[in-house]
């Protein structure tokens, strides 16, 4: 069987990533899928790597706040596994599920896998933001998803290694799509029972959704500007 490794890129999540640790690590123990974890503390103020110390095999620490993309790419480049799965800390005791991500990629069916969510439980923002990725990942990429925004997601890892460094912030999903479709690498996606952290319409709602609408439009101009003449 090939070797995984879960990466879950952490910046203060110590309320959050001990459940979600605890529910890979039990569900590990009876259904033997991943062979490593890794969390990357992303510069954190509380107590993150002290929670994920206890559950992780390995706790990579940034001594400063670097983004989200820049965890995934120490995580990935750690890691040992021939397939990369990554995760957010906030999943809790639905991260016992992420074994589902792996099915169209170890049976060679995908090379890389998104996993769609259930719908949320309460209304959030009015799907500028997704609605801007899933056109930008369509002209640019050739492929319609329906979770284009989704953090969790199976990754062979040629394909990382083959797409190089990761873009940054929230605009690290996106940008990996992108480049993995343009190099020829199969996608899909796959629905997946995650439940994680949601934002509603609120301020901080609101502003979480304008820095991520911001990171995704600087993604995309930037795939637009290297795209194949």
């Amino acid at each position: 069987m090939q070797q995984v490794s879960v990466i879950i890129p952490a910046w203060n999540e110590a309320k959050r990533i001990a459940a979600t640790l605890e529910s890979l690590h039990q569900a590990n123990r009876f259904r033997r899928w991943y062979h490593q974890l890794l969390v990357v503390d992303d510069g954190s103020t509380d107590e993150t790597p002290q929670a994920a110390g206890r559950w992780a095999d390995v706790v990579i620490r940034h001594t400063a706040n670097r983004g989200k993309g820049a965890a995934l790419e120490s995580g990935w480049r750690h890691s040992a596994g021939s397939i990369v799965v990554f995760l957010d800390a906030d999943l809790g005791e639905s991260a016992a599920v992420a074994h589902m991500l792996l099915e169209p990629v170890v049976q060679q069916r995908a090379d890389m896998c998104i996993a769609k969510l259930p719908a949320a439980s309460r209304k959030g923002g009015f799907g500028l933001v997704k609605g801007l990725a899933t056109t930008g990942i369509s002209k640019l990429g050739g492929f319609r998803p329906e979770a284009p925004l989704s953090g969790q997601r199976a990754v062979r890892r040629e394909v990382l290694e083959s797409v190089g460094s990761l873009a940054g912030g929230f605009g690290i999903e996106v940008g990996l799509t992108i480049d993995a479709l343009r190099q020829g690498y199969r996608v899909c996606e796959a629905e997946v029972p995650f439940r994680h952290r949601e934002t509603g319409r609120d301020w901080g709602g609101f502003v979480h959704r304008g820095k991520q609408f911001y990171a995704v439009g600087m993604t995309l101009m930037q795939k637009w500007r290297d795209r194949p003449c």
